[in-house]
């Protein structure tokens, strides 16, 4: 029986130079969206997929993105003194528990390769996943859960991926498919940001990756790839030339960069209409809007 998937690396070095000067003052990932920071949907979804040990890769500068997941025994009391039942649950499910949660700095910005290879003692000789949190996924069943399903059935290597316009190939790490079954692809290479005419595929790698532990011996080897930064993509294909067993899989969901703010700014409104009691007066503002630019 394969052994279960428990321990995620969680990449949020990043100085979100994108949203400043918002981050200047607040880490990205705790900027939010309606009213839950990217990081908690995140976690949620590892919680969702199995996951009891969660490895944050950080930087300086983080130090409220690590308070978040802290008791708040003072405003805990508050809302129990006001009867806040509901909003005292809510606040309860952002608390981790001691032991579970681990931090690991990234002294330099070399790439999201170098940001999982610094979690490595942490990951021993253990399958993992890897969660990117800019990359949003709304889905009824999260996905990587999904992903965990699956993997249980194939092993090895495993990336979520989605088409993209071809246009949009140089912005992503390209999947080269020997074949093709639907939601899983074997895959026979892999190719960091291409341009659209060399792009082996449209199909794109997004944030959720299930690997092995020898993904981590083979970030070891390499040197740095595209923009000059060690790139997971590069570890993940020598795992393809040494073992043939990566695998693309395609979720069920919608994705949403919130890495720019067009993304962020759509996953906000879309979930916001997700919300029932936000629905209603979203959808009257929206046409409003709507209204008053047709005029």
């Amino acid at each position: 029986m394969r052994k279960k998937v428990t321990k995620a690396i969680f990449p949020v070095a990043g100085l979100g130079t994108r949203f400043l000067p918002a981050t200047k003052a607040v880490p990205k990932e705790i900027m939010t969206l309606v009213d839950r920071p990217l990081i908690q949907y995140a976690i949620d979804e590892a919680r969702a997929a199995g996951i009891k040990e969660f490895i944050f890769v950080t930087s300086r500068g983080k130090g409220a993105l690590e308070d978040y997941f802290d008791l708040a025994p003072q405003l805990e009391q508050e809302l129990r003194k006001k009867g806040k039942t509901e909003l005292l649950s809510v606040l309860r499910s952002t608390n981790m528990d001691s032991g579970a949660i681990a931090y690991i700095r990234q002294h330099k910005a070399l790439g999201l390769g170098h940001a999982v290879w610094c979690a490595r003692r942490l990951i021993g000789n253990e399958s993992f996943a890897v969660i990117l949190p800019d990359d949003v996924i709304a889905a009824d069943k999260p996905c990587l859960q999904q992903m965990v399903e699956a993997y249980a059935e194939t092993g090895g290597n495993m990336v979520a991926a989605m088409e993209v316009p071809p246009e949009r190939a140089s912005a992503y790490g390209i999947l080269d498919i020997s074949e093709d079954d639907g939601q899983l692809v074997k895959v026979k290479g892999m190719v960091e940001k291409p341009k659209a005419e060399d792009a082996p595929s449209n199909l794109a790698v997004i944030g959720r990756y299930i690997l092995s532990p020898s993904v981590l011996n083979n970030l070891n080897k390499i040197k740095s790839g595209s923009g000059g930064e060690i790139q997971l993509t590069d570890a993940i294909a020598l795992d393809i030339e040494q073992e043939n067993n990566v695998y693309g899989f395609r979720f069920k969901g919608q994705r949403f960069d919130c890495g720019s703010k067009s993304g962020f700014l759509q996953a906000t409104v879309s979930f916001g209409l997700a919300r029932d009691e936000l629905r209603d007066d979203l959808r009257a503002f929206l046409s409003s809007i709507s209204l008053e630019g047709d005029a």
